[in-house]
């Protein structure tokens, strides 16, 4: 006898969603002055959950000019009173924790438990941790005098909305800066309940700025000459355009971009722990994470009982209605996505490479896509090496920890790698042999504010998170305490 879940559903009602809504600047609502609206749809449902404004330059430059005009004040402020406003955004972002978390599954399609138990207590924890940083700036190792860069344009993808707000906006605050940031075009919502927070809590006017829209408006918040640094997190080829532009002007840039990362598992690993890390690793939101363990290794002697294992625990996975507590995995964030996804996982199997899905009813509307299991792959497959940014995982074997190494490293990105072992000592040699910003031991996709997080290759450059995260909104001071 077998026991279905009973439907779980989260309430929508905690949301209350206007049916439009203008850009955020000067710590005001206002419309665009292009006059121009797109529509924001849920991806589970396809239906459109709001309006919201195309940016234009000329919206950007009236943001980036509130944000100089701000800056003299912010950064002015000692780190003490800065602080202040940061421990009161992450209060306010806990207590509307299931108001945000809702939003945010609606408008990106992850399921609600991890919006719930995964997102937003990061996001929280973000703004919690650079608060104790503003006051103490002068002992982060950036000379004893670091002083903010200025005018920080931001441009965030749609896998963590809210998340990927608060790693960009919570450091460039503590370090005196002021931000004009850009959501991605599917997912704005968050922002903009974030612009509500950022009222809620005083914080001055100018300070946190969002100009919402397509690409045309990032690039034209990254080509502003009034910007002091831009950070980015997103795809490889736009990183690659937005470093050309940036490149022979003064502003500083980090990139967060790609990732084909490599979960390795020796013939000594927990099975059972191990498969949950993989489960985790590429099945945690539907596959949107740059630092995706995509790349199954397994030493051959384990393949058969390990992939036996595996497929026993997709086959209990279940996909559906994001807001429903007890899904796993929910809707893809969009139809470009899904189109891209589907495109390379049936180039994998048209090059030869044996597909496996378990049996699963999907939704009739909105856009989804099975999780999706490829042995037989090799190295020349397009599945191994190009980021496919869904549940789709390539599994190659190795024979020596020096094959899966060279396995690993094999790969233009070099964002994240996980090694699962008994042996303390093979992890530690692995580690150092990797050519990953973040190495996971016996777990994957472990997060916390205080680590840093960036890739090398074309995984971009920089670092977020940690003291590490400060570096990149601070100029240097010299031994004297002057810039």
């Amino acid at each position: 006898m077998t026991f279905d879940y009973a439907p779980a559903p989260e309430s929508r009602s905690v949301v209350d969603l206007a049916p439009s809504y203008g850009l955020f600047i000067d710590g005001e609502f206002t419309e665009g002055a292009g006059g121009g609206l797109r529509k924001t749809v849920s991806p589970a449902t396809e239906e459109v959950l709001a309006e919201y404004t195309q940016g234009t330059a000329d919206d950007v430059d009236r943001a980036v000019k509130a944000a100089r005009k701000a800056f003299a004040g912010w950064s002015a402020l000692p780190g003490a009173e800065r602080a202040k406003y940061l421990f009161r955004i992450a209060r306010i972002i806990q207590e509307r924790s299931r108001e945000l978390a809702v939003l945010e599954t609606l408008d990106n399609g992850k399921p609600i438990r991890e919006s719930r138990d995964a997102d937003l207590p990061l996001v929280a924890a973000h703004f919690f941790y650079y608060a104790g940083w503003a006051d103490k700036l002068a002992y982060a190792g950036y000379g004893p005098n670091p002083k903010p860069l200025g005018v920080a344009g931001q441009v965030i993808p749609w896998n963590f909305p809210l998340l990927m707000l608060a790693w960009k906006i919570a450091p460039a605050l503590a370090c005196g800066n002021t931000v004009v940031l850009k959501p991605a075009e599917t997912t704005p919502l968050s922002a903009l309940f974030f612009a509500d927070i950022c009222r809620q809590a005083g914080l001055p006017k100018g300070v946190v700025n969002i100009v919402t829209g397509d690409g045309a408006t990032g690039a034209a918040l990254v080509g502003h000459p009034g910007i002091d640094k831009i950070a980015f997190t997103g795809s490889t080829e736009v990183g690659k355009a937005i470093a050309r532009t940036v490149a022979g002007t003064d502003k500083k840039l980090t990139l967060e971009l790609g990732g084909k990362a490599a979960n390795i598992v020796f013939d000594d690993a927990p099975i059972d722990q191990a498969v949950e890390g993989i489960v985790n690793g590429i099945f945690f939101n539907q596959g949107h994470v740059c630092c995706a363990g995509s790349r199954l290794l397994v030493q051959e002697s384990v393949q058969d009982e390990l992939l036996d294992a595996l497929k026993r625990r997709m086959a209990t996975l279940r996909v559906g209605d994001p807001l429903d507590k007890n899904t796993d995995i929910g809707a893809i964030n969009s139809a470009e996505q899904l189109a891209r996804i589907t495109e390379l996982a049936d180039a994998g199997a048209a090059e030869g490479a044996e597909r496996w899905s378990p049996a699963c009813e999907l939704p009739s509307s909105g856009y989804w896509f099975a999780p999706t299991l490829f042995t037989g792959v090799t190295q020349a497959h397009r599945i191994a090496r190009e980021e496919i940014f869904g549940p789709v995982l390539s599994v190659l074997t190795f024979r020596t920890p020096e094959e899966a190494v060279a396995k690993a490293n094999n790969t233009p990105y070099g964002l994240s790698a996980g090694i699962w072992t008994e042996k303390g000592s093979r992890m530690l040699w692995m580690a150092n042999k990797l050519r990953a910003g973040v190495i996971w031991s016996n777990t994957f996709n472990k997060f916390d504010p205080a680590s840093p997080f960036g890739g090398y290759k074309e995984s971009g450059f920089g670092r977020e998170g940690g003291r590490h995260g400060l570096e990149a909104y601070l100029a240097p001071s010299n031994p004297e305490g002057e810039r």
